[in-house]
């Protein structure tokens, strides 16, 4: 099996991970608010949804994606999610499941047609296809904790954070432009235990910035799951510390995140 297959992979059981917890939810489940604000659980699937649609177009059909993407240049974005949030609502807890299980088959299915090194557009600049699954994983992976973080029910965190640390790594200098901010290429090490209890690192050792503890702490706070307080990571020198303030793993305008004080820390459960 060669990494983008197994990255392939990884998706799919991403994906029947969020599923088991969809499945186990009463009615009233997906109409619970979750802490991204104006958005329910049923709202979470169906961005989800709405999104791996829009990237299997995106793989499948390059032109068609950039000709739906301009035709939107310069609208309203929060009416255009709205419009599509809409949908959503309106349909039954079974529909919407369905809606997202078939969206989710179909993103896999565009993916595997296509070949690791190709370059798929997006809303941006356009990703090498290893870079484009990834960012689905860690969509399915933020989302699905989302919807876990208000309705209780465990979705245990495994080693395929090891895609959303990768993400979380490489993204630094884009949390700083994304906001208009200088970019910091002060180098920071960072050394995280993953679920197994294996030790992940990225960076220079001998770096004087720091970042260690749990990988799925560093998991929640690029993808603004978690306020860097809320965790046990430790954090130690001003670059790593405003890294971990402005840090964004996924696309799109600067996210509000969370604030501190919102979750427990994990060792203080």
């Amino acid at each position: 099996m060669t990494p983008y297959e197994e990255l392939l992979q990884d998706l799919v059981d991403e994906h029947r991970a969020l599923e088991t917890v969809l499945a186990r939810m009463s009615d009233a489940q997906w109409d619970r608010s979750t802490h991204a604000p104006g958005w329910s659980a049923r709202d979470q699937v169906t961005h989800l949804a709405h999104s791996d649609e829009a990237a299997t177009l995106a793989l499948a059909d390059a032109p068609a994606f950039r000709a739906a993407v301009d035709a939107r240049a310069g609208g309203d974005r929060a009416g255009y999610e709205q419009h599509y949030l809409s949908r959503g609502r309106a349909m039954t807890p079974p529909a919407l499941l369905a809606w997202w299980r078939a969206a989710s088959g179909a993103l896999v299915a565009a993916a595997r047609t296509v070949d690791a090194r190709a370059r798929v557009p997006w809303y941006g600049p356009d990703m090498g296809a290893v870079s484009f699954v990834t960012a689905r994983l860690m969509e399915t992976w933020s989302h699905g904790l989302d919807i876990v973080d208000a309705v209780g029910i465990a979705r245990p965190d495994t080693d395929r954070l090891r895609h959303v640390v990768f993400l979380g790594v490489r993204t630094r200098q884009f949390s700083y432009v994304n906001r208009g901010l200088p970019a910091d290429d002060t180098p920071v090490y960072v050394d995280l235990t993953a679920p197994s209890g294996a030790t992940w690192t990225h960076g220079e050792p001998t770096a004087r910035d720091r970042i260690s503890g749990p990988a799925s702490d560093f998991c929640r706070v690029v993808t603004q799951r978690r306020h860097v307080a809320d965790t046990d990571l430790r954090v130690t020198g001003p670059s790593a510390e405003a890294w971990m303030r402005l840090a964004q793993a996924f696309a799109g305008p600067p996210g509000q995140g969370r604030r501190p004080g919102q979750f427990p820390r994990p060792s203080a459960r």
